[in-house]
């Protein structure tokens, strides 16, 4: 199996910010794939005021290597001060699959 294999998750303000953060981290082959979850319903407490706001969520797929690289990306392309980028270890799966991860971000 591939190691260090990552999924990225990230909340967005919607739609069309979603795409183009997800096309330019694709693009530029800082991640091999991002599903994109429109119409989430996100609850949080933002500078003292509870939130409730629609956001869009991007799921990401990567390699240990390029995920100081992708975050920088997504920081720069984000509209909110502080976004969510968390990052989660893939411990298994298809091994073609996540080969096909780490072929697509070299």
């Amino acid at each position: 199996m591939p190691q260090n294999t990552k999924l990225i998750y990230v909340t967005t303000s919607g739609e069309t910010e979603a795409i183009n953060i997800g096309r330019t981290l694709v693009d530029e082959r800082l991640v091999a794939c991002v599903n994109i979850i429109d119409g989430v319903r996100s609850i949080y407490r933002w500078e003292g005021k509870i939130e409730d706001e629609k956001e869009t969520v991007l799921v990401m797929k990567t390699v240990s290597a390029k995920v100081k690289a992708v975050t920088q990306k997504i920081k720069s392309l984000h509209s909110y001060d502080c976004p969510c980028v968390v990052v989660v270890d893939i411990v298994g799966g298809n091994d073609d699959f996540l080969q096909w991860i780490a072929n697509e971000t070299t």
